[in-house]
């Protein structure tokens, strides 16, 4: 069969147009735009920000540590605080003492807001002497020693004492007082027959007489006494 060129011509024609119909309808996978759509499957970014950090978790480590530590300390402060006020509560005399400079005349810090001639001996240097040896134990007895260190003060302020150990030996020593005064020596029991002895230094709010004496916690204290133990107060004699 003998195929014309007009023929041919046409055919080719047609092939042409069609291929190119075929292009313009096809998405062209090179144009990327708003329109395209998005890759499937998880995006990386997704996992790493919803992930904390490696600063993060230590910054949150951090954080929890120094919680526990502000919670142990404030624990501490309060055990601390607690022993305080039962050490005030065990030892109330402590908070109401002081020391004064001439002995005499000045007022003990918790003491009266003020003494009256009245309640101060006068020319008494007791006092000022007894208070020099706080802390100490000058006897070098290492009990029963609180009469041997009354008359220890004494000598050295120029009185002659009462030469003896015992505490209720100044019951009868010098001039018997009707009441209590700064700078008298202070006679008190001390339970099964014991005793104790000291110079009167102060007085506190409640009327108690602060006492400085010696084999008070095995040492020459100032500390506050019960009224109701003290049954005699004298003045130094010579």
């Amino acid at each position: 069969m003998k195929i014309r060129p007009t023929t041919v011509l046409l055919v080719l024609a047609s092939v042409t147009a069609f291929s190119a119909s075929t292009r313009a309808d096809a998405p062209d996978s090179h144009v990327s735009g708003i329109d395209s759509p998005a890759p499937s499957g998880p995006r990386v970014e997704s996992t790493t920000v919803h992930s904390p950090s490696g600063s993060h978790a230590a910054g949150v480590r951090r954080t929890r540590r120094l919680t526990e530590h502000r919670v142990m300390r404030e624990r501490t402060r309060s055990a601390h605080r607690d022993d305080r006020i039962e050490h005030r509560r065990s030892r109330p005399a402590a908070s109401e003492l002081a020391a004064h400079n001439d002995g005499i005349n000045a007022v003990p810090n918790g003491s009266k807001a003020s003494l009256t001639s009245s309640e101060i001996l006068p020319g008494s240097t007791v006092v000022a002497e007894a208070r020099r040896w706080i802390g100490t134990n000058p006897t070098g007895r290492s009990s029963l020693w609180c009469a041997r260190f009354m008359n220890f003060v004494l000598k050295r302020v120029g009185f002659s004492g009462t030469s003896s150990d015992l505490a209720k030996s100044f019951a009868s020593y010098g001039r018997r007082l009707s009441g209590p005064k700064v700078g008298a020596i202070a006679v008190m029991s001390r339970g099964r027959g014991g005793g104790h002895v000291g110079v009167v230094s102060g007085f506190d709010s409640h009327g108690n007489p602060i006492v400085i004496s010696g084999n008070h916690s095995r040492r020459v204290a100032e500390a506050v006494y019960s009224r109701g133990r003290i049954y005699a107060y004298v003045a130094p004699g010579k």
